[in-house]
């Protein structure tokens, strides 16, 4: 296909992944929060938790946007998938944020291994959005003229 018909799916995933960042950093300061407030015993907003629940599915969301453009995109573009390491480093995204959310839903007073792994995966997810970034980096350049 041509290029330049690509081009406003290009510039999707580019604000996507920028607000995926963004959510990622905004679910760890509010989890931190969270984290605090739990460890000290201290009153924290009533409106942080659902705060919290929010951004973390409009990163769900944004990660499932992503993925569906980079499969039409690339297969669009090159009619096949498997051209360089990002589909790897995107599919092992995809699935640390289902897991994540997929753990969240399991914290509990009565399942306190459901927060350590939800920590836990979390910290696996920045490796895995630095990793995407920096393969998705390279994979714009051969888009760019």
């Amino acid at each position: 296909m041509d290029l330049p018909s690509f081009l406003w799916l290009w510039k999707i995933a580019a604000w996507s992944m920028g607000l995926s960042v963004t959510a990622y950093g905004l679910l760890a300061v509010s989890g931190g929060w969270l984290f605090y407030g739990r460890r000290n015993q201290t009153k924290r907003p009533a409106w942080l938790r659902s705060l919290h629940i929010t951004i973390g599915s409009i990163l769900v969301g944004l990660v499932l946007l992503l993925l569906g453009i980079g499969l039409v995109g690339t297969i669009g573009h090159y009619g096949s998938l498997g051209h360089s390491p990002h589909l790897i480093a995107g599919l092992l995204v995809v699935a640390l944020v289902l897991a994540s959310a997929a753990s969240a839903t399991r914290i509990h007073p009565q399942r306190p291994w459901a927060r350590q792994l939800h920590l836990s995966i979390n910290l696996v997810l920045l490796v895995g959005l630095a990793w995407v970034s920096w393969t998705g980096w390279s994979v714009v350049q051969k888009y760019l003229p």
